[in-house]
């Protein structure tokens, strides 16, 4: 079930963040206060955490509008525990995601991600789902590691829907 997170679940949802592995001590610690921010109402009603939960919690995402866009919002934050991946549950959450941004008449979608060989199968997953590399800025994060900006247009989304439906 993917619902909207709530302040109980912060516990469970940095447990993914830190099992997962990909995030330094310090990303870990910018991400609780984000979602402490987020908690305490300090963000505004246009960002939204959600959870997969099966019991407790096992997936986690992150998506909140680009400032000084129209329609155009960034997916800051996907994951799902590792005894849970590989079962289609990022997949939901992304989905869930894009169906939510085009039912509201957004247009595009953002992900930034590491350049880093660890991050190749978070790579391989935006892939599969439909987004294409739009962008690479060298050494962004650091000496040796590249952003990698991912894009997905939702009309094509909204598009791929109607089609199914007939």
């Amino acid at each position: 079930m993917i619902r909207p997170a709530t302040p109980d679940d912060k516990k469970a949802l940095m447990a993914i963040a830190s099992v997962i592995g990909l995030f330094s001590q310090q990303e870990l610690e910018e991400l609780g206060a984000m979602l402490a921010e987020y908690f305490d109402d300090h963000l505004g009603s246009d960002h939204f955490w959600i959870t997969y939960e099966d019991s407790q919690p096992v997936g986690v995402a992150y998506y909140a509008p680009e400032p000084f866009t129209y329609g155009t919002w960034n997916l800051y934050f996907i994951a799902v525990h590792p005894d849970r991946q590989g079962e289609g549950l990022g997949g939901k959450l992304l989905h869930y995601v894009e169906q939510m941004l085009t039912a509201r008449g957004e247009r595009i979608l953002l992900v930034e991600t590491s350049g880093r060989p660890s991050f190749e199968r978070t790579r391989a997953f935006y892939r599969k789902n439909g987004y294409d590399e739009e962008a690479r800025i060298r050494e962004f994060y650091k000496a040796g590691d590249d952003k990698i900006i991912f894009r997905k247009a939702l009309v094509a989304v909204a598009q791929q829907a109607e089609l199914e439906k007939s």
